[in-house]
C-alpha cells in the first residue's frame, strides 16, 4: 500500500509541476477535463494517497538486528 500511495502521490506531484510551469493538467486533458467524474475520482485517489504518505513520516521502521 506504501508504494501504491507513494507512485499516486508522485503522479499528482508531477501533474501538478506541469501545471505550474507549462499550464496543462494533465489529468484534465487525459480525462475529459477538470470537471469530469473520472478526472474528479483521478484527484481524490491521489489526494488520499498523499494523506496515506503522511503516515510515513511517522512510522519507525523496524531495525534489523
Amino acid at each position: 500500500m506504501d508504494t501504491i500511495a507513494l507512485i499516486l502521490s508522485i503522479i499528482g506531484c508531477i501533474n501538478w509541476g506541469l501545471v505550474g510551469i507549462f499550464q496543462l493538467d494533465a489529468v484534465a486533458w487525459l480525462f475529459g477535463g477538470s470537471g469530469s467524474l473520472f478526472s474528479r475520482i483521478v484527484y481524490t485517489v491521489i489526494g488520499l494517497a498523499g494523506l496515506w504518505c503522511i503516515s510515513l513520516l511517522f512510522r519507525r521502521k523496524a531495525h534489523a538486528d
